[in-house]
């Protein structure tokens, strides 16, 4: 990390982490690195790819080899924009899924860790602070009810004009939300030291004005 300012932001999908990550990003003209738009990049690469889920060496492979690259808030991949591809209920079930498999892991660290050039990084994801970067001077854990996540992710879906089942919706992050605290590879839970901010009662404001107070607190904002 060479000494770059690290600002990780962990926690499950729905709790506000990308446009928190986006806040900071534009407050501090630090980089930014979506560690789940490459895992989900993965996921739809394997589904793009017809990779079976249990073929570890051809998604290690594909994780070694992944042509991804992000411009502002565009995912690209071999040069096409799929940034909306990306964000489907299947490639999340499937990024799910192989950010489980440890050799698929070990394949996309180095490339996370090296985002972290000067003038620092603002590091979303689901174990930046547990296990990209342990050593990050400020660590925040943004958290919310299944019931809140479910409600956000329909209105979401809403306003891209498609249709949602609450009811399933809330199954599918209860179980993704089990998977991934259970996984044996970088279990999603919060850093020891993070700062757990619970969003379920907050709006995105309140939130965003809560870690940028933080960032105040640690002179990483001037």
């Amino acid at each position: 990390m060479n000494n770059v300012a690290v600002v990780t932001i962990d926690g499950p999908s729905g709790v506000g982490k990308g446009t928190l990550a986006q806040y900071l990003t534009c407050k501090t003209g630090f980089h930014l690195l979506d560690s789940g738009a490459i895992y989900r990049a993965l996921a739809y690469g394997a589904v793009a790819n017809q990779l079976a889920l249990d073929d570890v060496a051809s998604l290690e492979k594909l994780a070694t080899e992944l042509p991804v690259e992000f411009k502002a808030t565009s995912i690209i991949y071999q040069d096409a924009d799929v940034t909306s591809k990306v964000r489907t209920e299947e490639v999340a079930a499937v990024a799910s899924t192989v950010a489980a498999i440890p050799e698929v892991r070990a394949a996309l660290l180095e490339r996370q860790k090296a985002f972290a050039e000067s003038p620092g990084l603002i590091a979303d994801g689901r174990d930046m602070g547990t296990v990209v970067f342990p050593a990050a001077p400020v660590k925040i854990y943004l958290t919310a009810s299944a019931e809140v996540r479910a409600e956000r992710r329909v209105k979401q879906l809403k306003t891209q004009g498609i249709d949602a089942n609450i009811a399933q919706i809330t199954q599918d992050i209860r179980e993704r939300d089990e998977r991934d605290a259970n996984r044996k590879a970088a279990p999603l839970r919060p850093a020891e030291d993070a700062v757990v901010i619970d969003t379920s009662d907050l709006n995105i404001q309140d939130v965003c004005q809560k870690a940028e107070s933080l960032l105040w607190e640690k002179g990483l904002m001037k």
